[in-house]
């Protein structure tokens, strides 16, 4: 039952708000929204992380973790999007010379930022000045119904994601072979398959990952996912415009569910225009994928 109510405190705001549509006008409001709730839930993090007994002896752990982690999905993904890549070459296209606005490394900083201000908060303020553990529950359920008020106020519906084919194969394979990677880091671990699977599902998705796999396996293990989607996200900032001119599937497909936004620009300037729908439509899929994967996974490994 509590898994039951778990899936669908996850899936039903998503589905919501992908329904609500919101006045023009109204979206930027709506990304401000988003982006406090993203930093709320990372300070969350940082407090529940805090809670962790002994914590200074477990931090070597969750870097070694949390970058070993790292290695086995990216290295899983660029193996599996860059073979399909060389076997199923996109047509020819002219790649946009045009950098644009420069995105850098500064928005990750923030976000571990959010999580050491949380962390030591939750270390010097007495326990009746913090708030109470389901507040992350409640902030993440808020963050996944903006999420999907803002897949559905984006003018994108489902059938120019699904008619988009490389965009499915590519998200496709990105979620295929995230959980080769998530298996491998389990056998290399220790831990059980489904809790490897479950850390895998992220796709970039820090703030969801980072509270559902707290929830599910404590907070050093919600701390090992937020740290692993974040290198997710730093890693695409520097591979997308390498791997952009041979393997552009690899290089959309790199940035997980950010290929919807926060690496969008840069697959847009490494690219061109003819690679956004790729973008868009990879990135959207991977928007969806991993609320039902990180609330179904973990009930196979309790």
């Amino acid at each position: 039952m509590n898994n039951l109510l778990t899936l669908t405190g996850i899936l039903a705001p998503l589905f919501f708000g992908f329904f609500i549509r919101l006045p023009k006008a109204c979206l930027p409001a709506l990304d401000k929204l988003l982006g406090i709730t993203v930093y709320l839930l990372l300070a969350l993090i940082g407090l529940s992380l805090a809670r962790v007994p002994d914590l200074g002896r477990q931090l070597g752990f969750v870097a070694h973790s949390a970058a070993l982690l790292a290695v086995c999905i990216i290295g899983a993904n660029l193996l599996a999007v860059m073979w399909f890549d060389r076997r199923r070459p996109m047509p020819d296209r002219q790649p946009n010379r045009h950098t644009g606005g420069r995105v850098g490394s500064t928005g990750s900083l923030k976000q571990l930022l959010c999580v050491a201000l949380g962390l030591g908060a939750g270390k010097l303020l007495p326990d009746t000045l913090l708030p109470p553990e389901s507040a992350a529950t409640y902030a993440l359920m808020l963050l996944i119904l903006l999420v999907g008020i803002q897949l559905g106020g984006s003018g994108i519906t489902l059938r120019q994601v699904l008619i988009n084919r490389r965009g499915v194969q590519t998200a496709l394979l990105i979620t295929a072979s995230s959980l080769a990677g998530g298996l491998l880091f389990a056998a290399v671990s220790g831990i059980p398959p489904a809790q490897g699977l479950a850390l895998a599902s992220g796709f970039g998705w820090y703030s969801l990952s980072g509270i559902m796999m707290s929830n599910a396996y404590g907070a050093l293990w919600g701390s090992i996912a937020l740290l692993n989607d974040l290198a997710r996200e730093l890693a695409a900032l520097i591979l997308i415009p390498p791997l952009m001119r041979r393997h552009p599937s690899a290089a959309v497909g790199i940035g997980g569910a950010t290929s919807l936004d926060f690496t969008l620009p840069v697959i847009r300037s490494s690219g061109g225009l003819s690679v956004v729908p790729l973008a868009i439509s990879c990135g959207f899929l991977l928007n969806l994928i991993p609320p039902l994967l990180m609330a179904v996974f973990p009930t196979f490994s309790r």
